[in-house]
């Protein structure tokens, strides 16, 4: 869960910059398209589980879905930014309503700062 809280930040949200930025838009055209792209698999991954974008080998960016525990460190794609999708993250706030949460993390809480260190 470390990796997840560093993924979070008080007034967080907004688009990323840099060569971060950069890559997003090579592979989605936008940030709204990444951001549309980010919450469909976040809010399409079933049961519980993880979100990630990633830095693959080639430098390109994606979008992984993993289930239970699962972590990029055991694909060779290197881990950028993760949304926790496992009911406990959200359903306090949120209740079922998993994709009105990954709105919030996009809008006001994701951390762009260290998912640009990580792609450095």
């Amino acid at each position: 869960h470390t990796f997840f809280w560093n993924c979070l930040t008080p007034n967080g949200g907004g688009a990323p910059s840099g060569a971060l930025a950069d890559a997003i838009n090579a592979k989605w055209g936008s940030y709204d398209d990444f951001k549309k792209a980010f919450q469909t698999s976040a809010v399409g991954n079933f049961g519980s589980g993880w979100t990630w974008l990633v830095k693959k080998a080639d430098g390109s960016v994606d979008i992984v879905n993993m289930g239970a525990a699962g972590t990029p460190l055991t694909t060779g794609d290197k881990a950028l930014l993760c949304i926790d999708v496992w009911e406990h993250a959200y359903y306090i706030d949120y209740r079922n309503l998993r994709p009105k949460f990954v709105e919030t993390f996009l809008d006001k809480l994701v951390n762009w700062k260290f998912a640009e260190a990580n792609f450095a």
